[in-house]
């Protein structure tokens, strides 16, 4: 293959006065010896090969044609701007400082490979231009000694085929990961590529098929079109094997077809839409497996929608809908983008991501990273990655903070965070990280999380670890508070009734009764002011709904006296006279309950209980000799009496007025007080209301839990 065949067919890349001189140039070289003949071809397949790959032009071309010449020093600076122009020499720069690092196993230490870096980001093409040579030596490396071999494969997965996704040029990734696996893990490169031939014959049949309805369809809708069917890459069939478990006949979406519209610009999306209708009318789709990048492009610019739909025999296959100009993109990448100049989408997102990617390394301190991986870092926009003590790479959205790295090690250490060390230097836990970033974070045992952490954080990950940390010290400090108020009014001799206390805290104005309890740890609230306020509360209830008698004589009567005035409500023990009793406000008593008397020294009262009280095992263990017998006498029906019933239920609207609409419609029943808390989409609340006996407190009981939405009804 001579040059001036290579450069006649490489058509009207070259105008004529520069093809004219690369000529001159190379040929001269080659006469008086100081290039080979080889080293020549293989650097004009590569500028074929960019050329049918990237379409990347005269000036790439140029560059790739006279690297050998500018690496050895034949040509100069001066010479190669004069002669052909500033970007050929620029591109030149960064490829024979590229490789000469390559030559030095790519020292994690030298500074020159951070300059280079930004060198390069200063012209997409010289990242092309590597991507095509790497390219061109991953189809030729069984000619390469064996050792070398694992290497360049392996350096191809980690670095290259990524680079070439993050450009958007997906032919070339494809076929760099295939030829790794090939490299790398031979037997199974083999063994799937065996059972791709064995079965290519069923597979293209099946394509053809699968075709023939939606070639139809696409000419009666008057669509320009071409349609492709294919199979997945050796590579991604592995790692589908590999993570989802399953042997290479159970992989799922192993076809593939990409319908390409050849459409004017203005009717790009209309087509493709189109098109996507015909295929999800004839054949089942997985709606979960839709991607719309027709609407939002990527940022590499790539544009195509794809959904998976169910092909005959239970075969799932994924179709590709793009036009002309999107698949000359997708293949190409940025260097497509260069021919639709005005495009939307073109190469400002090109420039873009370059300009990312030299601001990012130009403020890298490169002493302290290792540099293959932080060349790797910058093919992502929306991640940063740091480096743990250990030297362990953390990879986080971007964004992230100080704080999100501590939830990323362990909830633990996030909710206990304090501060951090970021190089070696004192930062908070709002700090951004960067790209780099070596990070120590610092904890106190006594630091706990707060509500604005949510506002720092920016992973979904610490958001969820906080509102869960948040969530349990709320539950431990409202169940502190309610034990600690529980305890001073035992202390008090003050009966601690739920209904009592939710009442009180709706008074003082909070919403949820759980936060109540919470400011009672938090000291927010003088236990005092609750005590009062309930022997306030008790004094309105025993002017209003006083069960206090004499057994001989008195004067105030209640409904409840005024029977008993006629004929004993209550039987006493044998007979004790002289002794006043009362209902105990614990447990409401009411006619019909089993009871039992508690006898009080200090104020010479029996206070009515229920024998299921909740005190009453205490009360018979430790003060035994103080209990009496009573029970009702059959005469005390038609006396109300105070109840509180505990209703939980979904939190919909209407729900709690239908239930004090049936009390108030019920007869012989009537409501003296409520107050419900919402949360989570349920509702929970106390209603006290005035029943006679406990036959018809079971009767409401089994009515309230009949209304729509009540989940649970029962007596506190």
């Amino acid at each position: 293959m001579t040059l001036r065949y290579v450069l006649e067919n490489l058509g009207n890349v070259f105008p004529k006065q520069e093809k004219k001189q690369l000529f001159h140039d190379i040929s001269e070289a080659l006469k008086k010896g100081i290039l080979q003949q080889k080293a020549v071809e293989e650097t004009i397949n590569i500028a074929i090969l960019s050329q049918k790959e990237l379409s990347l032009g005269v000036t790439a071309i140029n560059a790739i044609l006279l690297y050998d010449l500018y690496k050895n020093s034949i040509l100069e600076e001066k010479y190669i701007k004069n002669h052909y122009n500033k970007y050929v020499f620029d591109i030149l720069d960064g490829l024979v400082r590229a490789y000469l690092l390559y030559e030095k196993n790519l020292s994690t230490q030298d500074e020159n490979f951070r300059k280079f870096l930004i060198s390069l980001a200063s012209d997409a093409r010289v990242i092309m231009i590597m991507l095509v040579e790497r390219l061109y030596t991953m189809r030729n490396l069984e000619n390469i000694e064996q050792k070398k071999q694992q290497k360049i494969a392996r350096e191809a997965s980690f670095l290259f085929a990524p680079l070439a996704h993050r450009m958007g040029l997906y032919a070339i990734k494809t076929e760099m990961e295939d030829l790794s696996l090939k490299y790398t893990s031979p037997e199974i490169y083999k063994k799937i590529a065996q059972k791709l031939k064995e079965t290519k014959k069923v597979r293209d049949n099946y394509i053809e098929e699968f075709i023939k309805p939606i070639n139809k369809r696409l000419l009666e809708q008057g669509l320009k079109f071409e349609i492709k069917g294919r199979t997945k890459s050796i590579n991604s069939i592995y790692n589908k094997i590999r993570k989802q478990g399953v042997p290479f006949e159970k992989v799922y979406d192993l076809f593939a077809i990409r319908i390409i519209i050849d459409a004017p610009l203005e009717k790009e999306k209309a087509d493709c839409w189109n098109a996507y209708s015909v295929v999800t009318d004839m054949y089942p789709p997985n709606t979960n497996r839709l991607r719309d990048w027709l609407s939002v492009p990527k940022l590499n610019g790539y544009e195509s929608l794809h959904i998976t739909v169910m092909g005959n025999g239970g075969r799932w296959v994924e179709v590709q809908i793009r036009t002309t100009r999107m698949d000359e993109i997708a293949e190409k990448g940025f260097a497509a983008h260069w021919k639709y100049k005005g495009v939307k989408s073109d190469s400002a997102k090109s420039d873009e991501w370059l300009a990312n990617l030299r601001s990012v390394l130009e403020n890298t301190d490169a002493a302290n990273l290792d540099i293959v991986s932080e060349f790797k870092m910058q093919l992502y926009d929306d991640d940063v990655f740091v480096f743990t003590p250990k030297g362990e790479l953390k990879r986080l959205g971007k964004g992230a903070t100080l704080l999100d790295f501590a939830y990323s090690i362990h909830s633990k250490i996030g909710n206990q965070c304090v501060s951090g060390l970021v190089d070696n230097k004192q930062v908070n836990i709002k700090y951004v990280l960067k790209n780099g970033d070596q990070v120590v974070v610092q904890t106190s045992v006594n630091q706990k999380p707060k509500k604005d952490w949510l506002k720092i954080v920016a992973t979904p990950r610490a958001k969820t670890k906080i509102r869960q940390a948040l969530t349990e010290i709320e539950h431990k400090e409202a169940e502190n508070g309610r034990e600690i108020l529980q305890r001073r009014l035992k202390n008090w001799k003050i009966p601690y009734v739920e209904g009592d206390i939710a009442k009180i805290s709706k008074k003082l104005s909070y919403k949820h009764i759980s936060e109540f309890f919470q400011d009672i740890t938090n000291e927010k609230i003088d236990v005092l002011t609750i005590r009062n306020a309930l022997l306030e509360e008790e004094k309105r209830d025993l002017a209003e709904f006083s069960a206090v008698r004499s057994v001989e004589n008195y004067e105030h009567q209640t409904d409840f006296q005024k029977i008993s005035a006629q004929q004993d409500v209550l039987e006493i023990d044998q007979n004790l006279k002289n002794i006043e009793y009362t209902l105990a406000k614990c447990c409401n008593p009411i006619f019909g309950d089993d009871i039992f008397g508690f006898v009080s020294l200090t104020d010479k009262r029996i206070k009515i209980h229920r024998k299921n009280c909740p005190n009453a095992p205490a009360m018979i263990s430790k003060l035994g000799h103080r209990i009496v017998n009573a029970r009702w006498a059959d005469k005390g029906a038609g006396s109300y009496y105070p109840v509180t019933l505990h209703v939980i239920g979904r939190d919909d609207i209407g729900i709690v007025t239908n239930i004090t609409s049936f009390i108030s419609k019920e007869q012989g029943l009537n409501m003296r007080s409520i107050s419900v808390d919402s949360s989570q989409g349920l509702f929970e609340g106390n209603i006290t209301i005035m029943v006679s006996q406990i036959s018809h407190l079971e009767q409401v009981i089994r009515k309230i839990k009949g209304i729509k939405g009540v989940k649970q009804v029962y007596r506190v």
